[in-house]
C-alpha cells in the first residue's frame, strides 16, 4: 500500500476475531504479549491482542516488512512511534478503541491522532465539560439533554484527537485546544499546545452507530481516506462508509 505525503489514511478493524488471535498473538512483542496477560476479562486481553496484531498488519502492508519485525518506541505520555532500520522516514500512527472496534490513522511526515468513543450514557457530561472552554461550554449549555450528549462526545474526540497527535494526551488540559463546528467545511481547531504552534486540520468520523470518532493531522488540509480492515465485511481496497 502506498501513502502520498499529503495521504492520511483511516483503517476501522473489528476486534473480535476469535478465528486470528493465535496469529495476532504470534506477532506481538514480549512487552505486549506482557500487557495483554495483566487482563482479567478474556474478552479485554482478546481485545488487546487483536488492536495491537492489527496495527503491525497495517503498518506491515505499507513498509512491505512482517507484522512480527516491527520495533516501537515510545513517548514520556505512551504514544507510539516506528523504530525503522531502513532508509526512509517510517509513517505516523496513531490507534484508538473501543468496545470491539478499532480506528488505525496513518500518515506520512505529518503527526497524526485519531479518538473513538461510544457514546455512553453512563458519562457524566456536564461535570467533564466544566473543563472545556467557555465558548465550548455556552455552545454545550444551549442544547437539550439529549443533544448535549452528543455534541459532548463530538467535542471530546476531536480535542482527544489533536491532543493524542501532540503526544501529550490528557497532561495537556482540555481547554488548551477549542474546537470550532460552526466552520463550513470542517471543525477548526484554536489554540493547541504552545510548544507547537502549527496549523492542524480536523476530520469527524462516523464509524458506527453509537460512536463518535474524529482524525487530527499536523498541516492544512491532506487527501483523507477510509477503508475497513481486510475480513471485516469490505475488502482493503474499498470504501468503507466511514462518514465524512
Amino acid at each position: 500500500m502506498s501513502l502520498g505525503r499529503d495521504d492520511v489514511h483511516v483503517w476501522r478493524a473489528a476486534l473480535d476475531r476469535p478465528g486470528e488471535l493465535p496469529g495476532l498473538l504470534a506477532a506481538l512483542s514480549a512487552d505486549e504479549r506482557e500487557r495483554a496477560g495483566r487482563f482479567r476479562a478474556d474478552r479485554d486481553r482478546d481485545r488487546f491482542v487483536a488492536a495491537r496484531g492489527l496495527l503491525r498488519e497495517i503498518l506491515g502492508r505499507y513498509l512491505g516488512r512482517e507484522p512480527g519485525s516491527l520495533r516501537f518506541r515510545y513517548g514520556a505520555h505512551g504514544k507510539p512511534t516506528l523504530v525503522e532500520d531502513r532508509a526512509g522516514e517510517p509513517p505516523r500512527f496513531n490507534v484508538s478503541h473501543a468496545g470491539g472496534l478499532a480506528l488505525y490513522a496513518v500518515a506520512a511526515g505529518r503527526e497524526v491522532g485519531v479518538d473513538l468513543e461510544r457514546v455512553r450514557a453512563d458519562v457524566d457530561v456536564d461535570a467533564i465539560a466544566a473543563w472545556f472552554s467557555p465558548r465550548e461550554r455556552a455552545s454545550l449549555a444551549a442544547l437539550c439533554p439529549a443533544r448535549r450528549r452528543e455534541a459532548f462526545f463530538a467535542y471530546w474526540t476531536h480535542k482527544e484527537a489533536y491532543l493524542k497527535a501532540v503526544g501529550g494526551g490528557l497532561s495537556l488540559p482540555l481547554d488548551a485546544c477549542e474546537v470550532d463546528f460552526a466552520a463550513p467545511d470542517a471543525p477548526v481547531l484554536r489554540g493547541g499546545d504552545a510548544t507547537t504552534p502549527k496549523p492542524w486540520t480536523l476530520r469527524t468520523l462516523e464509524p458506527a452507530p453509537g460512536y463518535a470518532a474524529a482524525v487530527a493531522v499536523e498541516g492544512d488540509g491532506g487527501r483523507f481516506a477510509r477503508w475497513r480492515w481486510p475480513n471485516e465485511g469490505g475488502d482493503a481496497g474499498s470504501p468503507p462508509g466511514l462518514g465524512p
